[in-house]
């Protein structure tokens, strides 16, 4: 079978990537000079998709994680505690960043928004995100015989 080369579309698709990439590096320049950003990772597992967040020190009641069909925002704060007897010592360096943090995340797929499942163990969320039925493949059954009429 002969597949009929389309240069056009595959230009389009080049520059939708460029697009996406540019996008995704200014927001999180943009979300670098806002305050501190939390290292991601975002996984297809097949049905559905899994996105980890580092966020060491923060009360998973002080995170607010919105979801939508084709993005996801996660915002939380974390705060400065410093002891008394730190304080009179004083500190050396500190790269720890503290304060507000929120990271917007354009997702590849459609997902089941109202499925989404939250998980925050030893500093790490993760976030378990059921693609949509519309981006799910689904096998189909050949029929071999024809039903008696």
């Amino acid at each position: 079978m002969l597949v009929r080369w389309q240069p056009l579309q595959e230009i389009e698709e080049v520059r939708r990537q460029f697009d996406r990439m540019f996008r995704d590096i200014t927001t999180l320049d943009q979300e670098a000079a806002k305050g501190w950003v939390p290292a991601s990772e975002l996984r297809d597992d097949g049905d559905h998709l899994t996105l980890r967040l580092s966020i060491p020190d923060i009360e998973a009641k002080d995170l607010d994680i919105q979801v939508t069909k084709d993005s996801l925002t996660i915002a939380g704060e974390r705060h400065l505690e410093r002891k008394e007897e730190s304080a009179e010592k004083g500190y050396y360096w500190s790269e720890i960043s503290y304060g507000k943090f929120r990271r917007v995340f354009a997702l590849p797929v459609a997902i089941e928004n109202e499925q989404v499942k939250a998980e925050y163990t030893n500093g790490i969320l993760t976030l378990t995100l059921p693609k949509a039925n519309e981006v799910k493949a689904f096998k189909v059954d050949v029929a071999t015989e024809l039903p008696a009429s």
